[in-house]
């Protein structure tokens, strides 16, 4: 049967795309940065450790969701979703490949397990699922991963619980084991740190609080179940809210988890970056 092995969360910075794209991740501005995710690209490149499928968490950017609709909780279910255009043209990535079946399956196994997704079979994907894909992956010319995306509303009030990402996570993970075919998956969370982009408070950044939130996903991942929406609003900023959806990565791990790496970098753009990879303590 198809297995959940490790769960990773990264911060989905746009302009850590552009770095990429344009080819500046040596420049003295973005090699610490990148220097960060050195040892989870060398872990994921070992066979052992690579994913047949990646469960992605990311939130849209009004890419493909605006005002007119706006999903909780979305499911891609196409065999295929080309990057998105966010004003300066698609980013030159490869077209990112599903495993539709796989993610019928999780849709279906999450809406009998009462989780209304709502299944999207046409969707571009911004950065939030792409800048993930490239700073674990590269440049390369199709991504070595299959990729089922999973958007969360965090931009429009209201926006999920940390407690409901979690349970969603909880849910997940009964899907991936009742898939009867044998998969390597991981189960990836985005976005985040803490940062706001706009108002008198553009460019917060709080390193006490993300370290926090970083050493009690293996600490007291409790604790995290039930931080409200004003907390992360008052100390993560505006776009701090973004967390709860490493809440779903971490939900679907269950138990208690090892930490194999983390990374913590501060700014990147005017955000927190933040990135660990956890696996379950058996």
């Amino acid at each position: 049967m198809a297995r959940l092995t490790a769960g990773i969360a990264t911060s989905h910075i746009p302009l850590l795309g552009v770095a990429i794209d344009q080819g500046k991740t040596e420049e003295e501005y973005f090699k610490p940065i990148f220097a960060g995710y050195e040892w989870t690209k060398d872990w994921i490149a070992r066979p052992e450790n690579r994913p047949d499928v990646v469960i992605l968490v990311y939130n849209d950017h009004a890419s493909a969701f605006d005002m007119n609709l706006i999903p909780t909780f979305a499911i891609g279910c196409a065999d295929s979703f080309p990057p998105a255009d966010e004003g300066w043209g698609p980013r030159p990535v490869p077209v990112v490949e599903n495993d539709a079946d796989f993610a019928w399956h999780i849709a279906q196994s999450c809406i009998l397990d009462e989780f209304d997704m709502t299944i999207i079979n046409k969707m571009d994907v911004d950065h939030g699922l792409t800048v993930p894909l490239s700073v674990m992956f590269g440049q390369p010319e199709a991504w070595p991963v299959k990729v089922v995306p999973v958007a969360v509303n965090v931009v429009t009030y209201p926006v999920p619980s940390g407690n409901r990402c979690w349970k969603l996570g909880e849910a997940i993970a009964r899907a991936v084991a009742r898939y009867p075919e044998d998969l390597n998956v991981q189960i990836w969370g985005t976005g985040g740190m803490s940062h706001q982009l706009q108002g008198p408070r553009a460019g917060l950044i709080n390193r006490e609080w993300d370290t926090r939130f970083l050493d009690d996903l293996t600490a007291d991942p409790e604790r995290l179940r039930h931080i409200e929406h004003i907390e992360y609003l008052r100390e993560t900023g505006s776009e701090g809210i973004e967390m709860v959806m490493w809440l779903i990565m971490r939900g679907a791990l269950q138990g208690r988890v090892r930490e194999l790496h983390r990374h913590y970098h501060v700014p990147g753009s005017n955000t927190a970056v933040g990135h660990i990879v956890l696996e379950n303590d058996q």
